[in-house]
């Protein structure tokens, strides 16, 4: 019988394919090579359909039964898995570059700066990089992923357009270095009984409170994440849970005001306590119409942990607030003084300018 054979195709043929020409020229049915072989039909199916491979042992087989030499049969499996694999490459390639127009809306920058990604200029391995950051096999998967799909389902609701891509890859960042921080299982009790040790922080910088933070939520199964704030997110702070025991609460640096720092962990707190598991929120710079109503429910909270309702009701029915009398009242919560200018500010009672004296920027350095 003469054998002639391509090792130069360029469409993977699985060898299976001759096997059948050349069972059709013996005259011999693939049940009759099954049991020549002694091996099970459906085995045999596999290495027709290319679904598995011919082995050594397998091609010694066919060698005895239909009288191809072994090399011919090892020589067709290694043609038929080299060509496959150019050609899923040549697949892979055309599909990274049809993402390249998605990996442009990446604040690809600043996550260089950050460390995340690899500095390039080639489209295709940029696309590669951001798959690998943000754990998907494609760009176009992001939208399938719970948490990364609420940075695109709340932008809809803002008056300033955030970057939902950029709020993807400050989210990721946050998932990341969540999984390395080790927490207690959750504890709701836990964690509501130190909300008073949480505001008294207030009053301390950043060097002092941080560590004390981070292990106080740490131990009631809360990874507290800063993360720095990446151009066109807009956001304060997101609320989400890797799992049922470990919840995460991320913070931007955005502005660097001590008041929003701390309004924005109480609002993601109030979120934690009050909101299910499955939710990831995100609190931007401004109000938004999307989980209105629990984003209300959070703020309340947020109010009366850091300012208990009846003594800030009672300070605004005074009607007093000069410097002495807003230190004085944030003396007896206690609280920072600027959390107190803040809330006036935010309520109208101050016009935004006013106190600002009173309100103090962090600067985190290394702290977080």
């Amino acid at each position: 019988m003469a054998i002639e054979v391509d090792f130069h195709s360029d469409l993977p043929i699985p060898p299976g394919e001759y096997l059948e020409e050349v069972l059709e020229d013996l005259g011999m049915s693939k049940e009759e090579l099954a049991r020549r072989m002694a091996r099970p039909a459906p085995k045999l199916s596999a290495i027709f359909k290319g679904d598995k491979a011919i082995t050594p042992d397998t091609a010694l087989q066919l060698e005895k039964v239909v009288g191809i030499p072994a090399p011919v049969w090892t020589g067709l499996e290694a043609e038929y898995r080299l060509t496959k694999a150019r050609v899923g490459m040549r697949e892979e390639e055309q599909r990274l570059r049809q993402e390249t127009a998605l990996a442009r809306d990446f604040p690809y920058a600043d996550l260089v700066r950050l460390g995340h990604v690899q500095r390039t200029r080639d489209p295709v391995e940029r696309v590669r990089e951001l798959q690998a950051f943000l754990g998907v096999t494609s760009l176009h998967n992001i939208h399938q992923v719970p948490r990364y799909e609420a940075a695109f389902r709340y932008a809809k609701s803002l008056r300033r357009r955030p970057s939902p891509e950029a709020v993807t890859a400050w989210l990721r960042i946050g998932e990341r270095r969540a999984h390395a921080i080790a927490c207690s299982p959750f504890d709701k009790g836990q964690l509501k009984a130190a909300l008073p040790a949480i505001r008294a922080m207030t009053l301390e910088s950043p060097s002092e409170f941080e560590p004390r933070l981070r292990n106080l939520l740490a131990d009631a199964g809360v990874a507290l994440v800063v993360c720095p704030h990446l151009p066109k997110t807009y956001v304060h702070g997101a609320t989400f849970w890797l799992g049922r025991e470990k919840a995460v609460l991320l913070l931007s640096m955005r502005g660097k005001w001590a008041d929003i720092f701390w309004f924005s962990l109480f609002h993601e707190l109030a979120h934690v306590l009050l909101h299910g598991r499955q939710e990831t929120f995100l609190e931007y710079s401004e109000g938004y119409a999307a989980k209105a109503e629990q984003e209300r429910e959070a703020d309340r909270l947020a109010e009366d942990c850091l300012i208990p309702r009846k003594d800030y009701q009672a300070f605004v029915a005074r009607g007093a607030f000069y410097e002495g009398d807003v230190v004085s009242f944030a003396r007896g919560v206690p609280v920072d003084a600027g959390i107190v200018v803040g809330r006036l500010q935010n309520d109208g009672y101050l016009k935004p300018s006013w106190q600002n004296a009173l309100r103090r920027r962090y600067e985190w350095g290394a702290a977080f």
